[in-house]
Order: C-alpha cells, then structure tokens, then sequence
C-alpha cells in the first residue's frame, strides 16, 4: 500500500527556511515522479516542484528559492525551501504517480500525503 508522509513544516519569519520532507512507502520510489503542491485558504491547489528520471522542474514563484532533493535508499524526497515570503504560507503536499512524466496539475498524481502547513510572517 502506497503511503506518503510529510514532515517539517512550522512557521517562521520572511528571509527564513524550511526543510519539508516527504517519506514514501509501499512502491519503488526511484522509478515514479514525486512533486509537492500547496494550497492557501481559498486558493487552488498548486504545483511547486516536481522530480522524476526525466528531469526536475520549478514553478516560476519558487524558482530559485527553493530546491528538491531525494535519497533513493531511504525513499525521501526533500524539499529545501529558502528565502520565505508571506506568500509561501500554505499547506504543503507530497504527491506521487507512476512513471517518469510528471504532470504540472494536482489530477495528474494518484497518491497523496495528509500534508504539512507552512506559515511565513512579515
């Protein structure tokens, strides 16, 4: 059974960092494509990152700032989030699909963490 759990979320102050994690069971973790959305009150889900074989890929508001990473053999994927504004307030989800294609929409991805909130005061 595939299972996705994030951790490291917490709030801290704008210029700040944040290291997200997301540990992954029940599948081959190399061989998918893990990405992590966030979501803001009232807002739509949104991509922020994605890795896979064929490559790993930003959305323009984090590009830069944030950074993924993955360690195969504990079946990981990190995300090293730096330079915080207000904006990046959200809940923060690790989401996983078979395959290398990583899709850049929420529908694109079967498997999903409960979530970890991020909160970036002024």
């Amino acid at each position: 059974q595939v299972q996705l759990v994030e951790s490291g979320g917490g709030s801290v102050q704008a210029g700040g960092s944040l290291r997200l994690s997301c540990a992954a069971y029940g599948y081959a973790f190399s061989t998918y494509c893990m990405a992590w959305f966030r979501q803001a009150p009232g807002k739509e889900r949104e991509w922020v990152a994605s890795i896979s074989t064929a490559g790993t890929y930003y959305g323009d508001s984090v590009k830069g700032r944030f950074a993924l990473s993955q360690d195969n053999a504990k079946n990981t994927l990190f995300l090293q989030m730096n330079s915080l504004k207000p904006e990046d307030t959200a809940m923060y989800y690790c989401a996983a699909d078979p395959g290398p294609t990583c899709n850049r929409g929420p529908h694109g991805y079967r498997y999903w963490g409960q979530g970890t909130q991020v909160t970036v005061s002024s």
